[in-house]
């Protein structure tokens, strides 16, 4: 979202924010890499036709009529497309609303009163903003396990009464606010200690038990397992190559190897031991600057100059306001510089001890990660995926240095504090290299500012500028299939792409809609080095030569999506994907969904919409349970994006007049963030 385009709430704000690139190496970006491996002549405005799709996402070589005989791997009757307050699903499925922002997750959990919200109450109950949603099976059943769920980010204005968002539509977020009439944040002024102590128990991720009584899905609040895992008070343990660093210490914790709390949580994982991965996303958002970092080095040395590549120094949350709490006076950068440097890792968290502390491990390298899902390797070792959900930015991977073994579950738990971080460099020929980030290697030396690895994997944004990777536009979930070993990339959007980096390729100039990349490991080995890399779509309307999306020609005007997010590989191979346009769905007139897309075959880069969500909302999730009977979903941030150019509402949601009350639709309710549990009306398989 550019700098004139209008935000009514937090989310559309993190969307505007995005859209200003941190690294300022743009040497070669994807789009050059995709220019010159395809050339204009090969591919047609529309991309329509088939012999257009072979230009771009393989050939298919369908004979006439092949394409409407083939096989549909998704033999649902396709939903339709649009924009209301409510949710939709196909026909012959239900959407069960399992848990909403607020409901218990103990049984002596509070009633939600969201008129006198608490600190203490929100801790005993489902938070704020549910994006990744994971399921564990307890006992080998597929109708009991545990519900891993993170919660990303908090909207004050629809969260709290009285803190309506003023109308920024005028603002440059284009710069670091610092106060006064650019202060990107002015409901400061309403924000109290209490009310963000709120936001920080919000945040953080949930662990709840959840049982099956025919297709109906409930939370036992009576279990054991049930946890909240919170940036209020959540200790967390600090490994790798990092933990114990200088950069690390902090007055609360001279010894760099303890940090309170997790933020901003977006996608994230479970591991073949059955682990809960959170992925740190944005938290450059979190950290308050009395002075804004360009104009007063509130770090010193390098410091500086990594806070100014990750963007930190920033005043769009309240918490480092109060500094004469110890606890979010860590979030004031005058007061705790080195903060910053203790989030954006991936956290593991073991379910099935609600006892046990997470850790945070700096193996994986710290950036807006955006999922970590990983995979066992023919050879043993774990290969985990993620997406640095920033313009311009990266894809990585990691892979650990020990194997994993089925019979040892406590030892698989530290397969990911060792091992070597890679990052994608995309070849015009088609293969993408894994580039090591390796400290002593190359150019990551002490001579470029990197003294040990601790410096490499705290500013791996900074490393992967020096290995020359392949800036990417806004890469999210990274999902390897492991039925057929591929890797699928969801490239969001980048508008800022400028117009002399259009082409006819993938992607192109002002990249409003996204598209997806597949990548084919040599032999299944994720482990290796270089792959084969190719496009599956490229998103938009494929009727809008403009445009020049590229789908299967049987996409229907429902069927094709823009801005991919999260996705999912159910137990059949078969790849879904849900969308998050932010602010931007008016171009597109379509609410964010799940889309079933086709991935092989005479099918290959066919889409249908299977799931749709409420005015302002972003799917998140999807996760299926092992028997591929019931499909959970997020639902986040129902009733903000958009919302004044909704024609039925026109005007910015607030806590007292939202677009929508979705789920609960009672009056004395706001919008609430929730998870739904999709399931077929006669019982069958998704």
């Amino acid at each position: 979202m550019s700098e004139q385009d209008e935000f009514c709430n937090r989310g559309e704000l993190f969307e505007a924010l995005d859209d200003v690139p941190q690294n300022p190496e743009i040497a070669e970006t994807i789009g050059d890499v995709i220019n010159r491996r395809y050339h204009r002549r090969d591919v047609v405005r529309g991309m329509l036709g088939v012999a257009a799709i072979s230009a771009t996402i393989g050939p298919l070589t369908l004979a006439p009529g092949e394409a409407a005989a083939a096989e549909d791997r998704f033999p649902f009757r396709e939903l339709n497309s649009g924009v209301d307050e409510t949710h939709h699903v196909a026909e012959g499925y239900e959407a069960q609303v399992l848990l909403r922002w607020g409901d218990p997750v103990f049984a002596d959990a509070p009633e939600f009163d969201p008129y006198r919200q608490s600190a203490k109450a929100q801790l005993r109950q489902f938070g704020y903003n549910n994006d990744f949603v994971g399921f564990i099976p307890l006992e080998g059943r597929d109708d009991r396990g545990l519900l891993c769920v993170n919660h990303e980010y908090t909207n004050e204005e629809v969260m709290f009464p009285k803190i309506g968002r003023q109308d920024n539509s005028k603002k440059d977020y284009s710069k670091d606010g610092a106060g006064g009439k650019d202060d990107p944040n002015p409901e400061f002024s309403a924000m109290t200690q209490v009310l963000a102590e709120v936001e920080m128990a919000a945040h953080g991720g949930t662990v709840i038990e959840i049982r099956r009584y025919g297709r109906i899905w409930k939370p036992v609040l009576t279990s054991a397992y049930n946890r909240r895992i919170s940036a209020l008070e959540t200790e967390m343990t600090i490994d790798g190559p990092a933990a114990g660093n200088e950069r690390m210490q902090t007055n609360a914790d001279p010894s760099g190897r303890k940090v309170i709390g997790t933020i901003n949580n977006c996608a994230g994982g479970i591991t073949a031991w059955g682990t809960y991965l959170l992925a740190e996303e944005n938290f450059r958002f979190y950290f308050w600057s009395d002075a804004r970092v360009k104009d007063k080095e509130v770090c010193s040395g390098k410091a500086t100059d990594s806070a100014r590549r990750y963007g930190i120094g920033n005043r769009y949350y309240a918490w480092g306001k109060f500094t004469k709490d110890a606890n979010l006076r860590r979030f004031n950068l005058e007061a705790e510089p080195n903060e910053p440097n203790r989030f954006g890792w991936i956290v593991e968290v073991d379910p099935m001890d609600p006892s046990s502390t997470p850790v945070k491990h700096t193996a994986l390298g710290r950036f807006c990660h955006e999922g970590a899902e990983s995979i066992v390797n023919k050879d043993g070792r774990v290969v985990l995926y993620s997406g640095d959900d920033t313009r311009f930015e990266y894809v990585y991977k990691f892979v650990s240095a020990g194997t994993f073994d089925p019979e040892n579950r406590e030892a698989n738990k530290s397969l990911l504090s060792e091992g070597t971080l890679y990052v994608a460099k995309f070849e015009s020929d088609g293969t993408a290299k894994w580039l090591p980030l390796v400290h002593g290697q190359g150019p990551l030396t002490k001579e470029n500012g990197f003294d040990s690895q601790a410096d490499v994997l705290i500013d791996a944004r900074l490393a992967a500028d020096r290995l020359g990777a392949t800036c990417m536009d806004r890469p999210e979930d990274v999902q390897p299939n492991p039925k057929t070993g591929k890797v699928y990339v969801m490239l969001t959007n980048n508008k800022k792409r400028k117009d002399d980096d259009k082409d006819a390729a993938n992607p192109r100039a002002k990249n409003l809609f996204g598209h997806i990349i597949e990548m084919t490991p040599p032999d299944g080995d994720h482990a290796a080095t270089e792959f084969r890399w190719d496009i599956l779509v490229q998103c938009g309307d494929p009727s809008d030569p403009k445009v020049e999306a590229k789908w299967h020609p049987d996409t229907s005007a429902d069927g094709w999506f823009a801005s991919p997010d999260n996705c999912a590989i159910d137990g059949e191979g078969r790849l879904w994907v849900s969308t998050d346009q932010g602010g931007n769905w008016p171009k597109t007139q379509k609410a964010d969904g799940l889309y079933a897309v086709e991935t092989d075959g005479a099918q290959r880069g066919r889409s249908k919409l299977f799931f749709r969500c409420p005015i302002g909302a972003e799917l998140c999730g999807p996760y299926f349970t092992p028997d591929q009977q019931t499909l959970f979903v997020a639902v986040q941030h129902p009733g903000t994006d958009g919302t004044k150019s909704y024609e039925r509402f026109g005007r910015a949601s607030t806590f007292e007049d939202p677009a929508t009350r979705w789920p609960d639709f009672d009056p004395d309710m706001p919008p609430r963030p929730s998870v739904i549990a999709i399931t077929r009306k006669d019982g069958g398989k998704i």
